[in-house]
């Protein structure tokens, strides 16, 4: 039997007949797997706040810029609200050792309740005038700014944020500045509900035409380019 014969397919009108549920869980699995990120915000009278986004994403390095997409807002928008508030956040990886405390942050805690104190993660925070509280637990992490906020056609939010400062476990830095998320011990999201240790498969040298790519098994040494 050919693999074609286990595949299945789906129209839009398939998809768009579906119940919400159903049709949330498998269009969120489609784009493959994604970060698993806490972002870490505070209101204006300190109220810490955490909640998972798997939509992070790099825009540049120079200067160093991520983004994210945030839900259409509604009332319990507290990242979006805190974020227009105060300008500030930050992203945590997710660690393979506290995945449940972790998902128990995307629960619809009142904006008077600290997901840090309700799902038992310490909060960390560096010195200065910096607000956003970070994830102690979290082996990589970075603090932001607000660049720009930007609607999209679905009415979701695609927040611009520069990089202020970057946490990472320095056993995780290899020689040549790639940090090994599998030795930080970062998970993966697939969908809206699964969680995913990783494999390392090994590097592969930067791609040019002509030239077989190289594989770097010793993921650590790095590169022989900077």
């Amino acid at each position: 039997m050919s693999a074609e014969a286990d595949m299945v397919r789906w129209t839009r009108e398939d998809l768009d007949a579906w119940p919400s549920r159903k049709r949330a869980r498998t269009v969120n699995s489609l784009s493959g797997f994604k970060s698993a990120t806490l972002v870490g915000s505070a209101d204006p009278e300190g109220v810490h706040n955490l909640s998972v986004v798997s939509s992070v994403v790099h825009l540049g390095s120079s200067p160093a810029q991520m983004g994210m997409v945030l839900r259409p807002p509604g009332d319990d928008a507290h990242t979006y609200k805190n974020l227009l508030a105060t300008g500030q956040c930050t992203f945590n990886h997710i660690g393979v050792d506290w995945i449940a405390k972790a998902h128990q942050c995307s629960a619809r805690y009142p904006a008077d309740v600290s997901e840090f104190e309700a799902v038992g993660l310490t909060p960390c925070g560096v010195e200065g005038t910096w607000e956003a509280p970070a994830v102690s637990e979290a082996r990589v992490r970075m603090g932001l700014t607000l660049a720009e906020d930007m609607v999209l056609p679905n009415r979701c939010h695609f927040m611009v944020l520069d990089v202020q400062w970057v946490e990472v476990d320095g056993r995780a830095v290899a020689e040549d500045g790639y940090v090994d998320l599998g030795r930080a011990g970062t998970t993966a999201i697939s969908g809206l509900d699964g969680y995913h240790d990783t494999t390392h498969m090994g590097r592969l040298s930067y791609a040019k035409v002509g030239k077989d790519v190289e594989v770097l098994t010793d993921v650590m040494s790095g590169w022989n380019d900077v």
